[in-house]
């Protein structure tokens, strides 16, 4: 059973997600400030973790850095509806996902449900186990880890999602919205999100990200991996092994 930390200091909001998290199987801890939630994730890891970015003390963004800074959790945030500049923030600072006040419960648990899922399976378009390399980048997608000449880069969730599926496609270029749908599964949505996804990538698997190489800018259109692509063996693998 899949543990989820909710952090938000509404009572009301707090108590009706927890029913409906709970009445979709998952265990369920709550906290109600950002110092409240650190202390619970500490104390019992969670599989992810809902986080509204307006708490009391610590604010949501601040728990959020730390809570990256000791690991890999999916996060799904909570933002006002209308406020751009928070879910762009939020997404830069790691975030997976966000949902907008106000919102159905039921949408919240699925898109919980979603990231989970995607935590544990491969990339979308993506069958048996290859590893993708290219430009020093090596990338074992049932594995899902990444690592740039020898040493392993850290990525949230759809930051693997998207560059696994980039790597899939190399000299193809994807507009924002085929890349929202493609990679995050949504027909509509602020496409920005993509290009904060896109701006991290680059700031963790380019040589001078001022400068990209792998995921390039087409002008008019969206972006593009201009790396040919192999699958080889899984990392780790003896190539010179028979079969």
């Amino acid at each position: 059973m899949a543990r989820v930390l909710l952090v938000d200091d509404d009572t009301t909001v707090s108590d009706v997600v927890s029913r409906y998290l709970s009445n979709a199987g998952f265990e369920v801890d709550t906290a109600a400030d950002g110092w409240a939630a650190l202390a619970t994730a500490e104390r019992r890891p969670p599989d992810l973790v809902v986080l509204d970015l307006m708490l009391p003390g610590l604010p949501g963004l601040e728990v959020c850095r730390r809570l990256r800074a000791h690991g890999h959790v999916p996060v799904v945030m909570l933002t006002a509806l209308g406020a751009e500049s928070d879910r762009i923030t939020g997404l830069e600072t790691g975030a997976d996902d966000y949902v907008t006040k106000p919102f159905s419960p039921r949408e919240l648990v699925l898109r919980v449900q979603s990231v989970l899922r995607r935590t544990h399976e491969p990339p979308p378009g993506v069958a048996g186990r290859p590893v993708l390399r290219g430009g020093g980048l090596v990338v074992d997608v049932a594995g899902r880890t990444v690592s740039r000449d020898g040493r392993e880069v850290s990525l949230t969730v759809r930051e693997f999602d998207l560059l696994a599926f980039l790597l899939r496609h190399p000299g193809e270029a994807f507009s924002r919205a085929v890349l929202l749908e493609r990679v995050w599964g949504w027909t509509y949505g602020d496409t920005s999100t993509v290009t904060v996804h896109v701006r991290r990538l680059r700031e963790k698997i380019e040589p001078d990200p001022t400068s990209p190489a792998v995921l390039t800018t087409v002008w008019g259109v969206g972006y593009r991996c201009d790396l040919a692509t192999v699958a080889g063996p899984a990392v780790g693998a003896d190539p010179a092994a028979g079969g």
